[in-house]
């Protein structure tokens, strides 16, 4: 399922959100629910605590159909086809074989016919194989709801949610349908897809006087494509797919997807091409009809030059380049979302990456349990073991090592206590809380969190039974046992109290005048793949800066340990302090951030943008959602919380830099193989231009005649096909490479124009050696150049592949040798065999060949050395 950003939706549709909601197409299902009582919504959906059965779900199943919004995964056999028939290239090819055929020039239009076959065929076996591809891959990734069916609380897809389900909601869950809450605790949604709002909106269960109240500020209804901050709920799915409001919405907006700098540079390129050809064909045409005084020949001649100027192999490229590569990378542990996120993958040059897991084994153990003055103290793990074990929302990892630590294990158990209340933990007060009931009859608020926020709360200490006042003069003493703690590499968490007498709710304002109890200290070590992943990283051009919402002690050690620089450590409160360019210096300086909010991850990123970098984010947490949407690449793990997977673009099966790097370098090596046909077809057709119309110009006949043009590029095309599975020199992925029109640009300058040369020295050889000039040798003269253009052209493929001398200290892979070598040798067949004739050849006379060797000779070296020139200048 797709969660339309809010970026994609009209303002009219923002603005329709805040109009009454029978105005904009709720529906009346969820109306009704809006001011019935939560008694009343079960019995309407027919359901009850204990949920829907698994028999009544797949009957209801049957009825509704999939919690879907959007169905776009998985396209018909017929649609891929009617998509590689739709492409611009292809229709020209069909529009230009019709005009042959209407002229009666029949061998042309079947030639033409071949080609647009060759492409579409191609093209759509390619989509065919890459669509079951990325069906298998995202099957990997699921995105799931917490269902009570049969009494019995279990994890089913979205797309299995039907209305009566009862859901259980916590903290960075999305929410999976519109359902309309029956018990909430401290319940804040994120509702910004839908109303581009920012800040959370707390919802209850109770019933609503006015459904027509704008639908923004119903309380008591959540909406499909919205998630959980924090807090918990249970809720009732009322609607599912289509009839959500997000549904309907899906059904009028269309949400195309970013438009990337890979997908601008293929787009500005086809229109070179075709400006290219806008203005060669009219040339072409004017100067043979009025050199010739045949318009009829200088029109099919114009119409051959034409389809040979059309790069109709590049949607194939493209395709066959970026699925081949999503495999690959497959294999490597990198599940690829969205395919053309792959050439950002190779072009990042900053990956930004929270520290947790990243950096460290994400296997937390709880190392120290201590009062305030660090020495061992139970209590305070008997403490934080009640807080961690009482808590219903999301237990996050510290709370696992708590549970699970051996001292828990042994000796703690709370079988006479009950939970009277809790107070969830959200990432603004960066505590939590739960309230029992002592045996004593009184009820304890115990609050765990990070230290900062617990001081803040606190006026009193504990130290050895006593209870103390917290004096000014001592703040300071407290906080360096805190410190010392964190700089020993220590994740710490302070723990605090507070009795009451009963009573029947406690809400965040409790959250006061509390007794600091002591710490408890996690060891979360590096791993011991970190470090070497980030010099991988730096070393192909990819600069590691970790954003993360920890303490900067702890943050600083865990860096120094992986050999990042931490000179220039960032806070959060500096962050929001900065205005955007200070912001944009200081996160183009520094590798560390620390104690950061959602928004100050998001407002990096965005900065480093500023400065040019292409940045990917890491991120695994609901508070990593916002800047995976705003880098180029957003990258997650498969055991992220709903809501950071669906906003990646790509997802890791291991939470490792080293898996990081391997799928950077095969973004790279996509991105090469698609540049090298780019450079192949804009070099040959630059050259082309000048050759064709030399030869126009001054050549008594056409210099080759439109049936051979349309074969040279039918063949030259097969040369190309295996380009795909080319292989890919080191140094053409070891930095990162953006689209560079330029780069592109001056290459097409120098290296098209010496095929040039060689087409008028193949020419003079022809006109002068062979006696060209004589219009009975017009056919020698169009063999000769046809040999010539398709094996330059064929040759300079393995030129252009690489930087390196080619054939010796570079390789094509084996398929490409294999066709390019096919391809030569069935272009010197065709002169003497019985094709030949039918297609205008002659055979060409012994003295030919011997002077053929040396032009390509010629040709090679000067290519080569034009390349050298250009790398050595660092052109391209």
């Amino acid at each position: 399922m797709r969660i339309l950003p809010t970026s994609v939706l009209p303002k009219n549709i923002l603005a329709s959100l805040r109009k009454p909601a029978n105005h904009i197409g709720a529906s009346a299902a969820l109306l009704e629910a809006v001011t019935a009582e939560p008694a009343a919504v079960m019995q309407k959906l027919g359901t009850s605590h204990s949920g829907l059965s698994e028999q009544e779900a797949s009957a209801r199943l049957e009825t509704h159909g999939h919690n879907v919004v959007t169905e776009e995964t998985r396209h018909t056999r017929l649609r891929m086809l009617g998509h590689a028939c739709l492409n611009p290239l292809v229709i020209l090819l069909v529009v230009l074989a019709t005009i042959a055929f209407l002229t009666g020039d029949v061998r042309e239009c079947l030639v033409m016919v071949m080609m647009v076959v060759l492409g579409v065929v191609l093209r759509f076996l390619q989509e065919a194989k890459a669509d079951g591809a990325a069906a298998r891959l995202k099957a990997m990734i699921t995105v799931t709801a917490t269902v009570i069916r049969d009494g019995q609380p279990r994890e089913i897809a979205l797309p299995q949610l039907v209305p009566g389900d009862l859901v259980k909601l916590a903290a960075g869950d999305m929410i999976p349908a519109d359902i309309r809450i029956l018990s909430s605790k401290d319940l804040f949604v994120i509702q910004s897809s839908l109303t581009g709002e920012s800040l959370p909106v707390e919802k209850f269960e109770g019933r609503e006087d006015d459904a027509g109240r704008p639908i923004a500020e119903l309380r008591n209804v959540c909406f499909l494509g919205t998630s959980v901050e924090s807090g918990s709920a249970t809720a009732i799915v009322v609607e599912t797919g289509f009839r959500t409001y997000l549904g309907k919405m899906a059904r009028s907006i269309v949400a195309p997807a970013a438009e990337t700098s890979f997908d601008r540079g293929v787009a500005r390129f086809t229109w070179l091409m075709i400006r290219f050809m806008l203005v060669m064909v009219p040339l072409v045409f004017l100067i043979n009809g009025i050199t010739k005084h045949n318009w009829t020949e200088a029109f099919f001649f114009a119409l051959a030059v034409a389809v040979g100027m059309t790069p109709e192999m590049l949607p194939m490229i493209v395709t066959v380049c970026l699925s081949r590569g999503a495999i690959d990378m497959s294999g490597k542990k990198v599940i690829v979302k969205r395919l053309n996120s792959i050439q950002n993958l190779g072009a990042m040059d900053v990956l930004c990456a929270d520290k947790t897991g990243t950096l460290t084994l994400d296997r937390v153990i709880l190392e120290r349990y201590c009062d305030v003055v660090q020495h061992e103290d139970d209590e305070v793990l008997r403490f934080a073991y009640l807080n961690s074990h009482f808590q219903t929302g999301l237990k996050n990892v510290l709370d696992r090592a708590i549970l699970q630590h051996r001292e828990v294990c042994e000796s703690f158990s709370a079988p006479d206590l009950q939970t009277v209340d809790e107070i969830p933990f959200d990432f603004v007060r960066r505590v939590m809380s739960v309230v029992i009931a002592t045996p004593e009859g009184r009820h304890r608020l115990i609050c765990k969190g990070a230290p900062e926020a617990i001081f803040e709360r606190c006026n009193r200490f504990e130290l050895e039974g006593a209870v103390y006042p917290v004096d000014p003069l001592l703040v300071r003493d407290l906080e360096e046992e805190y410190d010392n703690l964190s700089e020993d590499g220590f994740r710490v968490l302070a723990i605090a109290y507070a009795d009451f007498e009963p009573r029947a709710a406690y809400s965040r304002a409790d959250e006061r005048d509390l007794i600091l109890k002591g710490y408890v200290a996690f060891l979360d070590p590096p791993k011991e793949t970190a470090a070497p992943a980030i010099a991988a990283l730096e070393q192909h051009g990819v600069s590691v800066k970790i954003l993360t919402g920890d303490n900067e002690l702890v943050s600083r050690k865990i860096c120094t340990e992986v050999g990042l620089t931490t000179e220039s450590v960032v806070l959060g409160s500096q962050v929001a302090a900065m205005p955007d360019a200070e912001l944009a210096e200081a996160a183009h300086r520094a590798a560390l951030f620390a104690r950061l909010s959602p928004a100050d991850k998001e407002r990096i990123v965005r900065a480093l943008q500023s400065k040019g970098h292409v940045v990917g984010f890491m991120g695994d947490g609901i508070n990593d959602s916002p800047a995976l949407r705003a880098a180029d690449v957003g990258i997650s793990v498969d055991s992220a919380v709903d809501i950071a997977k669906e906003a990646a673009d790509v997802i890791l099966l291991e939470k490792s830099l080293i898996v990081i790097d391997e799928g950077v370098l095969e973004g790279r090596k996509v991105f090469a193989n698609i540049l090298k046909y780019i450079r192949m077809g804009a070099s040959s057709n630059f050259g082309n231009m000048f050759s064709v119309l030399g030869a126009s110009a001054f050549v008594p006949y056409l210099p080759m005649a439109p049936m051979q043009i349309l074969t040279n590029n039918l063949l030259y095309d097969f040369s190309q096909v295996p380009i795909p599975a080319d292989n890919v020199d080191p140094e053409q992925i070891a930095k990162p490479r953006p689209w560079d029109m330029g780069e592109i640009t001056r290459f097409i300058l120098f290296i098209g124009p010496c095929s040039s040369v060689f087409d008028y020295t193949t020419y003079l050889m022809l006109l002068y050696v062979f006696n060209g000039w004589d219009p009975a040798n017009e056919s020698l003269f169009q063999t000769g150049w046809f040999v010539e253009s398709l094996i330059t052209q064929t040759l300079v493929i393995h030129i252009i592949r690489t930087k390196r001398i080619p054939f010796l200290q570079s390789r094509a892979s084996w398929p490409m040798i294999a066709a390019t070598t096919a391809v030569i040798m069935l272009g010197m067949w065709l002169p003497f065999s019985p094709l030949g004739p039918s297609l205008g050849f002659t055979q060409l006379p012994p003295l030919y060949w011997p002077l053929l060797a040396v032009t390509l000779c010629c040709y090679v070296l000067l290519t080569q050395g034009v390349k050298a020139w250009l790398i050595r200048r660092g052109w391209v």
